[in-house]
Protein backbone atom coordinates (compact mmCIF):
# COMPACT_ATOMS: atom_id res chain seq x y z
CA UNK A 1 0.00 0.00 0.00
CA UNK A 2 1.50 3.11 -0.95
CA UNK A 3 1.24 6.38 1.59
CA UNK A 4 -0.18 8.27 -1.68
CA UNK A 5 -3.57 6.36 -1.72
CA UNK A 6 -4.20 6.02 2.19
CA UNK A 7 -6.87 8.02 3.64
CA UNK A 8 -7.47 9.01 7.21
CA UNK A 9 -11.29 8.28 9.10
CA UNK A 10 -13.26 10.51 10.11
CA UNK A 11 -11.81 10.18 13.57
CA UNK A 12 -8.20 10.14 12.81
CA UNK A 13 -8.67 13.15 10.42
CA UNK A 14 -10.43 15.06 13.49
CA UNK A 15 -7.21 13.78 15.68
CA UNK A 16 -4.51 14.73 13.06
CA UNK A 17 -6.33 18.12 12.82
CA UNK A 18 -6.36 18.90 16.75
CA UNK A 19 -2.41 17.41 17.00
CA UNK A 20 -0.74 20.60 15.83
CA UNK A 21 -2.88 22.84 18.51
CA UNK A 22 -2.37 20.58 21.11
CA UNK A 23 1.18 20.98 20.66
CA UNK A 24 1.52 24.26 20.21
CA UNK A 25 -0.65 24.43 23.86
CA UNK A 26 1.95 22.07 25.46
CA UNK A 27 4.76 23.76 24.28
CA UNK A 28 3.77 27.42 25.52
CA UNK A 29 2.96 25.83 28.86
CA UNK A 30 6.19 24.17 29.59
CA UNK A 31 7.69 27.02 28.14
CA UNK A 32 5.54 29.51 30.84
CA UNK A 33 6.07 27.31 33.63
CA UNK A 34 9.92 27.12 32.90
CA UNK A 35 9.76 31.32 32.92
CA UNK A 36 7.79 31.44 36.29
CA UNK A 37 9.44 29.29 37.76
CA UNK A 38 12.49 31.65 37.60
CA UNK A 39 10.41 34.90 37.97
CA UNK A 40 6.90 34.83 39.27
CA UNK A 41 6.54 38.30 37.77
CA UNK A 42 7.52 37.33 34.04
CA UNK A 43 5.35 39.38 31.94
CA UNK A 44 6.47 37.74 28.54
CA UNK A 45 4.50 34.17 28.82
CA UNK A 46 1.90 34.33 31.39
CA UNK A 47 0.51 31.61 33.10
CA UNK A 48 -3.29 30.33 32.13
CA UNK A 49 -4.91 31.67 34.89
CA UNK A 50 -3.40 34.76 34.06
CA UNK A 51 -5.05 34.99 30.73
CA UNK A 52 -8.06 33.53 32.18
CA UNK A 53 -7.93 36.74 34.40
CA UNK A 54 -7.66 39.13 31.87
CA UNK A 55 -10.41 37.42 29.31
CA UNK A 56 -12.66 37.81 32.56
CA UNK A 57 -11.60 41.18 32.79
CA UNK A 58 -11.61 42.05 29.25
CA UNK A 59 -15.00 40.38 28.51
CA UNK A 60 -17.20 40.22 31.16
CA UNK A 61 -16.55 43.61 33.35
CA UNK A 62 -17.28 46.93 32.36
CA UNK A 63 -14.72 49.27 32.13
CA UNK A 64 -14.94 51.53 35.21
CA UNK A 65 -13.99 54.97 33.11
CA UNK A 66 -16.56 54.35 30.40
CA UNK A 67 -18.78 51.71 31.32
CA UNK A 68 -18.10 49.59 28.37
CA UNK A 69 -17.22 45.70 28.13
CA UNK A 70 -13.37 46.72 26.18
CA UNK A 71 -13.69 43.20 24.26
CA UNK A 72 -17.01 43.80 22.71
CA UNK A 73 -16.76 47.45 21.87
CA UNK A 74 -13.39 46.77 20.35
CA UNK A 75 -14.85 43.44 18.38
CA UNK A 76 -17.66 46.23 16.87
CA UNK A 77 -15.73 48.46 15.98
CA UNK A 78 -13.00 46.39 13.82
CA UNK A 79 -15.77 44.61 12.44
CA UNK A 80 -17.68 47.30 11.38
CA UNK A 81 -14.59 48.48 9.46
CA UNK A 82 -13.30 45.28 8.11
CA UNK A 83 -16.88 44.15 6.44
CA UNK A 84 -17.41 48.47 4.97
CA UNK A 85 -14.27 47.76 3.80
CA UNK A 86 -14.63 44.39 2.27
CA UNK A 87 -18.17 44.94 1.14
CA UNK A 88 -16.94 47.97 -1.19
CA UNK A 89 -14.14 45.76 -2.04
CA UNK A 90 -16.11 43.08 -3.14
CA UNK A 91 -18.53 45.08 -5.01
CA UNK A 92 -15.87 47.02 -6.92
CA UNK A 93 -14.05 43.53 -7.93
CA UNK A 94 -17.62 42.27 -9.00
CA UNK A 95 -18.53 45.01 -11.91
CA UNK A 96 -14.54 46.10 -12.70
CA UNK A 97 -13.13 42.36 -13.07
CA UNK A 98 -16.23 41.08 -15.10
CA UNK A 99 -16.19 44.16 -17.60
CA UNK A 100 -12.19 43.04 -17.98
CA UNK A 101 -12.87 39.93 -18.47
CA UNK A 102 -15.74 40.15 -21.05
CA UNK A 103 -14.87 43.09 -22.36
CA UNK A 104 -11.65 43.86 -24.68
CA UNK A 105 -11.98 47.29 -25.00
CA UNK A 106 -12.73 47.18 -20.83
CA UNK A 107 -9.50 44.89 -20.47
CA UNK A 108 -7.33 47.21 -22.68
CA UNK A 109 -8.51 50.46 -20.68
CA UNK A 110 -8.53 48.79 -16.95
CA UNK A 111 -6.00 45.89 -17.13
CA UNK A 112 -3.12 47.76 -16.61
CA UNK A 113 -3.72 50.33 -14.65
CA UNK A 114 -5.28 47.55 -12.37
CA UNK A 115 -2.24 45.81 -12.76
CA UNK A 116 -0.05 48.39 -11.98
CA UNK A 117 -2.34 49.61 -8.81
CA UNK A 118 -2.21 45.54 -7.50
CA UNK A 119 1.50 45.99 -6.70
CA UNK A 120 1.73 49.11 -4.77
CA UNK A 121 2.32 48.43 -1.07
CA UNK A 122 -0.83 49.55 0.46
CA UNK A 123 0.90 50.01 3.84
CA UNK A 124 2.83 52.72 1.53
CA UNK A 125 -0.53 54.53 1.21
CA UNK A 126 -1.63 55.00 4.56
CA UNK A 127 0.49 58.28 6.14
CA UNK A 128 -1.55 59.77 2.36
CA UNK A 129 -5.17 58.66 3.27
CA UNK A 130 -4.36 60.30 6.55
CA UNK A 131 -3.56 62.98 4.77
CA UNK A 132 -6.46 63.37 2.92
CA UNK A 133 -9.20 61.61 4.34
CA UNK A 134 -8.01 62.53 7.34
CA UNK A 135 -7.72 59.95 11.41
CA UNK A 136 -11.52 58.81 10.61
CA UNK A 137 -12.93 55.99 9.56
CA UNK A 138 -13.06 56.84 5.93
CA UNK A 139 -9.39 56.28 6.03
CA UNK A 140 -9.41 53.22 7.62
CA UNK A 141 -11.58 51.51 5.12
CA UNK A 142 -10.13 53.04 2.37
CA UNK A 143 -6.76 51.12 3.48
CA UNK A 144 -8.86 48.10 3.33
CA UNK A 145 -10.54 48.68 0.06
CA UNK A 146 -7.20 49.77 -1.85
CA UNK A 147 -5.17 46.56 -0.04
CA UNK A 148 -7.56 44.34 -1.12
CA UNK A 149 -9.75 45.29 -4.42
CA UNK A 150 -7.21 45.47 -6.71
CA UNK A 151 -6.11 41.75 -6.28
CA UNK A 152 -9.53 40.44 -6.21
CA UNK A 153 -10.66 42.41 -9.65
CA UNK A 154 -7.35 40.86 -11.24
CA UNK A 155 -8.12 37.19 -10.22
CA UNK A 156 -12.18 37.97 -10.62
CA UNK A 157 -10.91 39.57 -14.56
CA UNK A 158 -8.83 36.40 -15.09
CA UNK A 159 -11.67 33.97 -14.16
CA UNK A 160 -14.25 35.37 -16.70
CA UNK A 161 -11.27 35.50 -19.31
CA UNK A 162 -11.05 31.94 -18.34
CA UNK A 163 -14.76 30.78 -19.12
CA UNK A 164 -15.14 28.57 -22.09
CA UNK A 165 -15.66 30.69 -25.33
CA UNK A 166 -18.33 28.20 -26.03
CA UNK A 167 -20.83 29.22 -23.51
CA UNK A 168 -20.87 32.81 -24.92
CA UNK A 169 -21.11 31.74 -28.93
CA UNK A 170 -24.11 29.26 -27.76
CA UNK A 171 -25.94 32.64 -25.90
CA UNK A 172 -24.94 34.64 -29.27
CA UNK A 173 -26.56 32.04 -31.10
CA UNK A 174 -30.13 32.43 -28.72
CA UNK A 175 -29.82 35.81 -29.58
CA UNK A 176 -28.81 37.15 -26.20
CA UNK A 177 -27.18 40.37 -26.16
CA UNK A 178 -24.23 41.54 -24.26
CA UNK A 179 -25.90 42.56 -21.23
CA UNK A 180 -28.14 38.89 -21.09
CA UNK A 181 -24.72 36.74 -21.62
CA UNK A 182 -23.24 39.01 -18.46
CA UNK A 183 -26.08 38.22 -16.21
CA UNK A 184 -27.39 34.84 -17.49
CA UNK A 185 -23.74 33.18 -18.74
CA UNK A 186 -20.48 34.71 -16.62
CA UNK A 187 -22.29 36.33 -13.44
CA UNK A 188 -23.46 32.97 -12.18
CA UNK A 189 -20.44 31.01 -12.89
CA UNK A 190 -18.30 34.21 -11.42
CA UNK A 191 -20.07 34.66 -8.01
CA UNK A 192 -18.62 31.72 -6.58
CA UNK A 193 -15.41 32.70 -8.13
CA UNK A 194 -15.99 35.92 -5.67
CA UNK A 195 -16.20 34.13 -2.41
CA UNK A 196 -13.51 32.62 -2.69
CA UNK A 197 -11.91 35.41 -3.73
CA UNK A 198 -13.14 37.20 -0.57
CA UNK A 199 -11.85 34.43 1.47
CA UNK A 200 -8.30 34.54 0.38
CA UNK A 201 -7.81 38.32 1.17
CA UNK A 202 -9.72 37.90 4.79
CA UNK A 203 -6.30 37.42 5.81
CA UNK A 204 -4.88 40.61 4.28
CA UNK A 205 -7.72 42.92 4.82
CA UNK A 206 -7.15 42.12 9.01
CA UNK A 207 -3.59 42.89 8.40
CA UNK A 208 -4.68 46.41 6.66
CA UNK A 209 -6.91 46.97 9.25
CA UNK A 210 -5.04 46.30 12.50
CA UNK A 211 -1.96 48.57 11.08
CA UNK A 212 -4.45 51.39 10.32
CA UNK A 213 -6.09 51.03 14.00
CA UNK A 214 -2.51 50.69 15.44
CA UNK A 215 -1.75 54.14 14.32
CA UNK A 216 -5.07 56.30 14.55
CA UNK A 217 -8.26 54.91 16.33
CA UNK A 218 -9.60 55.50 20.01
CA UNK A 219 -11.11 51.66 19.94
CA UNK A 220 -10.82 48.08 17.97
CA UNK A 221 -8.91 44.86 18.37
CA UNK A 222 -5.26 46.60 16.77
CA UNK A 223 -5.89 49.70 19.04
CA UNK A 224 -5.80 47.68 21.98
CA UNK A 225 -3.25 45.63 20.91
CA UNK A 226 -0.48 48.28 20.27
CA UNK A 227 -2.36 50.14 23.30
CA UNK A 228 -0.98 47.42 25.60
CA UNK A 229 2.27 47.01 24.11
CA UNK A 230 3.88 49.47 26.09
CA UNK A 231 3.13 47.76 29.68
CA UNK A 232 4.20 44.25 28.10
CA UNK A 233 0.72 43.22 28.69
CA UNK A 234 1.03 39.19 26.83
CA UNK A 235 -2.11 38.25 28.62
CA UNK A 236 -3.97 41.08 26.84
CA UNK A 237 -2.51 40.45 23.70
CA UNK A 238 -2.27 36.81 23.28
CA UNK A 239 -5.64 36.46 23.87
CA UNK A 240 -6.72 39.26 21.42
CA UNK A 241 -4.71 37.72 19.05
CA UNK A 242 -6.88 34.38 19.24
CA UNK A 243 -9.77 36.37 19.21
CA UNK A 244 -8.63 37.47 15.47
CA UNK A 245 -7.90 34.67 14.29
CA UNK A 246 -11.00 32.97 15.91
CA UNK A 247 -13.23 35.74 14.20
CA UNK A 248 -11.29 34.90 11.08
CA UNK A 249 -11.63 31.23 10.97
CA UNK A 250 -15.29 31.69 11.43
CA UNK A 251 -15.77 34.06 8.83
CA UNK A 252 -13.93 32.29 6.04
CA UNK A 253 -16.22 29.20 7.28
CA UNK A 254 -19.32 30.99 6.74
CA UNK A 255 -18.36 32.29 3.75
CA UNK A 256 -17.77 28.45 2.62
CA UNK A 257 -20.94 27.51 4.50
CA UNK A 258 -22.83 30.50 1.84
CA UNK A 259 -21.15 29.52 -1.17
CA UNK A 260 -21.93 25.74 -1.04
CA UNK A 261 -25.49 26.90 0.34
CA UNK A 262 -26.10 29.19 -2.42
CA UNK A 263 -24.36 27.72 -5.52
CA UNK A 264 -24.45 23.83 -4.56
CA UNK A 265 -22.74 22.82 -7.92
CA UNK A 266 -19.64 24.66 -6.84
CA UNK A 267 -18.78 21.95 -4.54
CA UNK A 268 -16.87 19.89 -7.30
CA UNK A 269 -14.71 23.13 -7.30
CA UNK A 270 -11.24 22.99 -5.77
CA UNK A 271 -11.58 24.85 -2.77
CA UNK A 272 -9.13 27.10 -1.08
Amino acid sequence: MRWINTRPSNGARLALAALPFAAVLVAYTIGSAARLAENANDKLLPGLAGFADAINRLAFVADARTGDIVLWTDTLASLVRLFSGLGIATAIALVIGMLIGMLPYARSLLAPFVAAISMVPPLALLPILFIALGLGEVSKVALIVIGVAPVMVRDLSLFALSLPREQVIKAETLGGSSWQIALRVVLPQTLPRLITVLRLQLGPAWLFLIAAEAISADSGLGYRIFLVRRYLAMDVIFPYVVWITLIAVLTDWLLDRIRLAVFPWSASENKA
